[in-house]
């Protein structure tokens, strides 16, 4: 079974490969520019860095978050357009699949996250926690007076 995973992960790790190059050659036909330059220009655009502001470790980039997945699809759409142009359909599958896996990654992560999770909690014997909203900020509100009597007293009630 780890074989298997093994080779799946091998298979797509080529698959994005090839079709990053295919995506470099294709912007660098429309820029008019060679491989490298284009492919400088890519990972200027999507690079992004370590940065410690205030104590704390970010990552920064050019690009801000909710924009680097949409631009990511609508490059690869260019490229299966331009190849399914050309006539070029063999290519035209590797950008299509590229960007099928772009656009569902974040379902098959939180799938695969249930999944794995569920049976964590199944072989420790724990019940598994109630799925909450990802919008919904839990917390417990106490009323000051609650509070200041809980601490007068020792937190015994």
């Amino acid at each position: 079974m780890l074989g298997v995973a093994l080779f799946l992960l091998a298979v797509l790790a080529g698959t994005m490969t090839y079709t990053v190059y295919l995506v470099v050659g294709v912007l660098a036909d429309y820029l008019g520019t060679g491989r490298v330059v284009a492919g400088l220009l890519l990972g200027a655009l999507f690079a992004r860095f370590p940065w410690i502001s205030r104590g704390k470790v970010r990552i920064v980039g050019l690009l801000p978050k909710p924009v680097r997945r949409p631009l990511m699809a609508s490059i690869l759409a260019l490229c299966l357009m331009t190849f399914l142009v050309r006539g070029d359909y063999v290519p035209a599958l590797f950008a299509g699949f590229a960007m099928a896996f772009l656009l569902t990654y974040p379902l098959l992560k939180r799938l695969m996250f249930d999944r794995m999770s569920s049976s964590f909690f199944k072989f420790t014997g724990r019940q598994r926690p109630q799925d909450n909203d990802d919008m919904v900020i839990d917390g417990e509100f106490r009323e000051k007076k609650e509070v200041d009597r809980l601490r007068d007293d020792g937190g015994s009630r």
